[in-house]
């Protein structure tokens, strides 16, 4: 070894470091000078050497403290979990969360809806001051509840069917068949309409299918809603989103500003921020189990605000759907034949009700004498609130229901008559229809 490499050594007085074993330099000492390092890169060197030995030895007894703790189960589970959502491409499903994919429960809801087409006729006054009529469609949705011996029952909005000369409900196969109206209620917005079964074919008797209804009074706020309805007239359309609020009083939309407005009903509804739009009336706003849970009205949805829709609590009218499927189906009187009670009247809204502490539907502000109304001992002063069985919340509604009865016809009326403590009794009286004059 001392053959080959010679130590540093301080042989001349010039004090030169020199190494020994090599070729004669210019100071003719024969050793090649060597650089002294700075001080500077020492002290880093050190520095660094310093720390990589710590963070080695830190480490070390994290790993070991882990192993022996058993600190590494949550990170494990945590890496295991991410992985489980990136492949699934899709949240985890339990009994309370709905999954991303709502593809199943739509399937399973999509046969119990219809589409709804309304064909009506308008008499319009031109500029010259004759009248022509006028055809006007408009579309809504309705929800297969149940069938009985002869006829196939579709619950839907009241503003879905009213005005119609012609109803035609389009079935999940794209078979399209004429409807009848069984019954309405404007307060709650709410109408049965019926299919004579004998119209439908078995084809589509087998890709149809009536509707679960689930339990609204359990429903909470942030839980999942499913939206399915013939939105735009379109077809058939899915959105989904979460029940917002419930107990909700709603607003309607003025036609001309844009502005919400006081509804006459008393209606607590459901708030969802599921898409709810013109053509999705009357559709089903659906639970994760696919059970209907309320119905959808867009007529209660503003245009200046966003994520902001209604629903008919499904078992608030429950009852009221019940009584509606079990009254006789009605067809359209022709205008001619239609028979008149014999009343002048005005509305009563629901908030001009609540102001006046009257009751809400027809005030008989007089009695034509010698008219099916005088007859049956109406007199002035009372308030019309249902004809057959069905709520009538103003002059419209019960006009709508008129056209339904012939001369001759007698209908039963629901009558509020004031009394001299300021409050109103109830009674029915029966009124036979007598022609226009």
């Amino acid at each position: 070894m001392d053959n080959q490499y010679n130590y540093y050594n301080q042989n001349n007085t010039n004090g030169n470091y020199q190494y020994g074993g090599g070729e004669p330099y210019s100071d003719g000492s024969g050793k090649k000078p060597k650089k002294k390092m700075p001080k500077a890169v020492a002290v880093t060197g050190l520095a660094l050497l310093f720390g990589a030995v710590s963070s080695v030895a830190f480490l070390t007894s994290n790993i070991i403290g882990s192993r022996i703790l058993g600190l590494n189960g949550p990170s494990q589970s945590s890496t295991e979990g991410a992985r489980t959502v990136s492949s699934n491409a899709s949240l985890s499903q339990t009994s309370s969360v709905v999954t991303s994919d709502v593809s199943a429960v739509v399937e399973s809801v999509m046969p119990s809806i219809v589409s709804i087409t309304n064909m009506s006729v308008e008499e319009v006054q031109n500029f010259f001051g004759g009248v022509s009529e006028q055809k006007s469609e408009s579309a809504g949705t309705g929800i297969i509840v149940s069938q009985n011996d002869s006829e196939l029952l579709i619950v839907t909005n009241n503003h879905v069917i009213s005005g119609s000369d012609t109803l035609t409900v389009t079935f999940n196969d794209g078979t399209s068949l004429e409807a009848n109206i069984k019954g309405s209620d404007s307060e709650y917005d709410v109408a049965v309409i019926a299919v004579p079964l004998d119209t439908i074919s078995n084809e589509t008797m087998d890709a149809i299918s009536v509707a679960t209804l689930g339990d609204s009074t359990t429903l909470k706020v942030g839980e999942p809603a499913i939206a399915i309805g013939n939105a735009l007239g379109y077809g058939q359309s899915v959105t989904t989103g979460v029940i917002s609020a419930l107990n909700r009083s709603a607003s309607e939309t003025d036609g001309e500003t844009g502005e919400p407005v006081e509804s006459d009903s008393d209606a607590q509804l459901i708030q969802t921020d599921a898409a709810i739009n013109p053509g999705n009336s009357g559709g089903a706003l659906v639970n994760v189990n696919g059970e209907v849970i309320g119905i959808n009205s867009s007529k209660l949805v503003g245009e200046t605000v966003e994520g902001v829709g209604y629903a008919i609590p499904i078992s608030d009218v429950s009852d009221l759907i019940q009584n509606l499927m079990n009254q006789e189906t009605k067809t359209r009187v022709a205008e001619e034949d239609q028979g008149v009670i014999g009343i002048t009247g005005m509305s009563v809204p629901a908030e001009y009700s609540r102001q006046l502490n009257m009751p809400s539907g027809v005030y008989v502000s007089e009695v034509t004498p010698g008219g099916g109304a005088d007859r049956a001992g109406m007199s002035r002063g009372c308030v019309i609130t249902a004809i057959g069985g069905t709520t009538v919340d103003g002059m419209e509604a019960l006009q709508e229901q008129l056209r339904y009865y012939s001369v001759g016809d007698t209908v039963t009326l629901t009558v509020q008559i004031p009394q001299t403590n300021g409050e109103y009794e109830e009674t029915t009286v029966d009124v036979t229809l007598t022609a226009r004059k």
